[in-house]
């Protein structure tokens, strides 16, 4: 029986991917260094670590860490104020509601993002649990994310249901023994979500939800 809903937040509630794009894009040029063709594709759903060593793999990229994400952290909150809710993401959060579920937001982005993410977007809530990068030792694909979501809502990971838009989340939900929804970006269709992923094409995922609630 399910009993809470997990939710990424940047590109599953929130149209944000091209914002990171945009942000990353503009500091990146001032310091000559041009992005792969492939690498919105590649970095969906990393954490900033990730992303960064896929950087420097990939780049002639010679910043410091903590310069590029101040610079590119800078640069996306910039234009927060221009976030929105994907469409069909309220519904599914207020089904879930509706039907007596908990709710969490389990995020790869850290603290400053995801609570800017979720003011602009009008998800935030007095009692609502989210999980950072910032919160755990491991970002996803790694299972502790949504383990430690399960853990402050007080339920066991089988009775959690995951609902991610790239295959790095959709394989942390998997690890953490949960039921996993992968519900890609509607231009991202070329996405492989890992065998046991329920997932859907179109908007309707309050719908969707209901066949596991």
């Amino acid at each position: 029986m399910i009993r809470a809903i997990l939710f990424d937040m940047d590109g599953t509630l929130v149209d944000s991917e091209p914002l990171h794009h945009i942000a990353m894009l503009e500091v990146l040029d001032k310091v000559g260094v041009a992005l792969p063709d492939t690498f919105a594709h590649d970095s969906t759903g990393m954490a900033m670590p990730a992303v960064y060593q896929l950087l420097r793999a990939t780049t002639s990229l010679q910043m410091a860490y903590a310069e590029l994400v101040a610079a590119k952290y800078a640069g996306f909150l910039r234009r927060a104020g221009e976030i929105a809710m994907r469409p069909g993401a309220q519904q599914a959060i207020d089904a879930a509601r509706a039907a007596g579920l908990a709710v969490a937001v389990v995020s790869n982005s850290d603290r400053m993002l995801v609570d800017a993410s979720l003011a602009v977007a009008g998800i935030a809530r007095p009692d609502m649990i989210t999980v950072t990068r910032n919160d755990v030792r491991e970002g996803k694909p790694h299972a502790e994310p949504y383990l430690r979501a399960a853990w402050l809502l007080g339920v066991a990971p089988h009775e959690c249901l995951v609902v991610e838009d790239s295959t790095p989340g959709a394989q942390a939900g998997l690890a953490a023994g949960m039921l996993v929804v992968g519900w890609p970006e509607p231009h991202r269709q070329d996405l492989l979500f890992p065998a046991g992923v329920h997932t859907l094409a179109g908007s309707d995922l309050a719908g969707f939800l209901q066949q596991f609630i």
